[in-house]
């Protein structure tokens, strides 16, 4: 006999030993009429009888996933705690919240066959659209996501958070005013990282003020796949946290659930101020359809957790209460089961994505005539006149100002942004000409920061968030790969993380260093699909980048990052001190560069030399040693990194036939390497050659130069390519 089939028999037996009541009563516990039970029941019945369809489904072919609600059917009492309008970002084990807040929202959405169409993989899926079952809808304000071992508590903090801040700033929220942000996650994920800084950074918040409605419910199973978490610690760690009102239940108990979760609900729309539930569960059927629990558990726990089904307590409740006679329990519980078996049958006919095109489309939407239009807009006299002189740190200040001014709802925000005005003060004076609403400074963590850029462009801001060096990216990465750049390709668009980001980064600093502020990692970046990344190294290109990357997360909802060159920044020579050839006129503001154009300088015909970043001003120099000795190079500046921009690459390329890519980052992972495969793939018939920095972190000091590229370094390669023998065909 299957695990399914053990829970079933143990249902049946167990209602069948029920006490009809002699007289049917209003109120089916303290706070829930005999309707909400109702109600609650249905969803708890259709939750549980989806994931026995779900392991059927698997059985004949057409069933992809296996992680179920079974003995979680208690977060149903939250969703009726809830209003549908409440941004709900939820457990993987969130069935039967999910098939109550479809009921609580009316509309005839049916939640079951939205979840067993997610399960086969469904190009029909009303959210993810088969590429991966996740609960979600717009109409319910539920925000899909695919992994929630702690991942999305950043967000949810951000969402919470932008509610305010979108109404003080005159924005459109996408949610109500008096909204309560709902977060629901395992007690394995409360000792993630990622849960404690969202957990502290929603603290520190409210210490200081500032509403946060978000409720953090953690569903304690006693569970981390096979791994048990200690008795009582989730009170432990989080039942007495300065600032985050705690509140408890037995999540198996239907009405206990309802009117704690009733309260906790009320706490936070009330006072604005954060508060953790937390709801003792059970886990049936294993983590997964794979998960062998006799490996780890004993029978007498196995046992002892069935005394606890939550359906069973509710159909004690409704029994008690007169509301349904134990037959007519198990009347509903086979009716509902044939239902969802009939909805099964009909996902296992759904039509599955069937092309690589369909698959990507939502990733990233491209409309550049669109973003055109939108890097136009203006609404005050620019920030900087135009046409004066600027360095790269001047010209982003000035793009700052003008698109703040543009922008009503843009924000910007980080790590000392506000009063110091950035580390190399390129924010500096913002905060004081547009006010702490939007020019503000962070806590020092990452997570937290790109969290609240999440959460702000979902809820109808447009967040420019700082991280403060390349390097201090690493340690939240997740928050763009599995959580930013996800986001409308598993929604279909329906949702999305408008923002960019801005990175102070690469080599070549001096006088401060060491790998922490002269980091030149960018795969971490460049493997994710959909994420727009601009390199700007000149002054002009930085104003008119940036104001794409903007306009881009406005109209087409881009994840942007935007790389900053430190050594850049307040360069003013090219050649000879005091040529200032590195400063440029500031751009007008209908000047933007559009994603995946490349920038070219001089015509020579004998060498093409491809770089970005910090490499553009060596490659310029060592061009003009090149062309005394009587090398005429043209020097290509790739802007973007990611999407390349192949079309300008490759013209440039065929024009000399020769081809040497200068390469800052790493040499293993580095940026070069996709430069070489795109002119491979696109069959160029040239030399190619790269050179690139060394394998290795970057020290202080002078040493720093024995692992950068130099301009020895590109003098050198292009001798050595020029040598190979006479131009190639091109």
């Amino acid at each position: 006999m299957s695990a399914v089939e053990d829970l079933d028999r143990h249902f049946r037996e167990a209602v069948a030993g029920l006490r009809s009541a002699d007289s049917v009563i209003e109120q089916a516990g303290e706070g829930m009429d005999t309707r909400t039970a109702l109600d609650l029941f249905d969803a708890q019945l259709e939750s549980r009888h989806a994931d026995a369809a779900a392991r059927w489904m698997q059985q004949q072919g057409r069933g992809y996933y296996t992680i179920g609600s079974s003995g979680h059917e208690g977060n149903a009492a939250l969703a009726l705690a809830l209003r549908p309008t409440d941004p709900a970002l939820l457990h993987y084990r969130s069935g039967a919240f999910y098939c109550a807040r479809a009921r609580q929202a009316g509309g005839g959405i049916d939640a079951v066959r939205d979840m067993l169409l997610g399960v086969a993989a469904g190009a029909e899926e009303p959210i993810a659209g088969g590429r991966h079952k996740v609960y979600g809808r717009r109409e319910l304000a539920v925000i899909p996501q695919t992994s929630t071992i702690a991942s999305h508590l950043p967000r949810a903090v951000g969402v919470a958070w932008s509610i305010a801040r979108a109404k003080r700033l005159g924005a459109e929220c996408a949610w109500p005013g008096d909204a309560v942000v709902c977060c629901s996650f395992g007690d394995a994920s409360v000792n993630h990282s990622t849960a404690a800084g969202a957990v502290n950074s929603t603290c520190h918040a409210a210490y200081r003020g500032l509403p946060m409605p978000v409720l953090f419910v953690c569903e304690d199973n006693g569970l981390g796949i096979s791994v048990p978490t200690p008795h009582d610690w989730v009170r432990h760690a989080y039942g007495n946290r300065p600032g985050l009102a705690y509140f408890a239940a037995d999540g198996c108990d239907p009405s206990a659930a309802f009117d704690t979760a009733r309260e906790a609900v009320a706490h936070v729309r009330k006072n604005r101020r954060p508060a953790f539930l937390h709801l003792s569960m059970v886990r049936f059927l294993g983590h997964a359809g794979s998960d062998a629990e006799a490996a780890y558990r004993m029978p007498s726990e196995v046992a002892a957790d069935l005394e606890r089904d939550p359906l069973l307590a509710t159909a004690g409740l409704l029994t008690a209460a007169g509301v349904l006679t134990p037959q007519q329990v198990l009347d509903r519980y086979d009716e509902v089961g044939g239902r969802v078996f009939a909805v099964a049958k009909e996902a296992l006919e759904s039509e599955p994505l069937t092309t690589a095109t369909q698959i990507a489309a939502p990733i990233a939407p491209r409309r550049p005539d669109l973003v055109a239009t939108a890097s136009r807009r203006t609404s005050e006299p620019p920030a900087a006149p135009v046409g004066e002189p600027v360095t790269v740190a001047q010209a982003i200040t000035h793009t700052l100002a003008d698109l703040l001014g543009s922008h009503p709802e843009m924000v910007v925000f980080g790590e000392d942004v506000g009063r110091k005005g950035g580390v190399y003060g390129v924010t500096r004076g913002l905060q004081r000409r547009f006010g702490t609403a939007r020019v503000f400074d962070t806590l020092l963590d990452e997570q937290a920061v790109l969290g609240l850029a999440l959460g702000a462009g979902l809820s109808g801001l447009l967040p420019v968030a700082e991280i403060q060096y390349l390097a201090y990216l690493h340690n939240a990465e997740d928050q763009l790969r599995g959580e930013a750049a996800t986001l409308q390709f598993f929604s279909q668009g329906q949702y999305r993380n408008p923002l960019v980001i801005r990175i102070a980064g690469y080599g070549y600093q001096r006088g401060f260093g060491g790998h922490f502020h002269n980091d030149n990692a960018l795969g971490v970046l460049r493997d994710i699909p959909g994420v727009v990344i601009a390199s700007p190294s000149r002054p002009d290109d930085a104003a008119a980048m940036l104001r794409t990357c903007v306009a881009a997360a406005k109209v087409d909802g881009t994840v942007g990052v935007f790389l900053e060159p430190i050594a850049l920044y307040h360069t003013r020579d090219l050649h000879t001190d005091g040529d200032n050839d590195w400063l440029a006129a500031y751009p007008p503001p209908a000047e933007h560069v559009p994603i995946g154009r490349a920038r070219t300088y001089g015509t020579g015909t004998d060498l093409t030399l491809v770089t970005f970043g910090n490499g553009l001003p060596l490659s310029l120099r060592a061009a003009r040693r090149l062309e005394q000795r009587g090398i005429a190079c043209r020097v290509v500046d790739l802007r973007w990194l990611a999407p390349l921009p192949v079309d300008d690459l490759l013209r440039e390329a065929r024009a000399t036939g020769r081809v040497l890519v200068v390469d800052e980052t790493r040499r293993t992972g580095g940026v070069s390497e996709g430069v070489v495969t795109a002119l491979v793939d696109a069959r160029f018939a040239g030399t190619v050659r790269r050179v690139a920095s060394a394998d290795s972190f970057v020290p202080l000091g002078q040493a720093a130069q024995l692992v950068l590229v130099s301009e020895a370094d590109i003098e050198r390669a292009a001798g050595e390519l020029l040598s190979a023998g006479p131009r190639p065909d091109r």
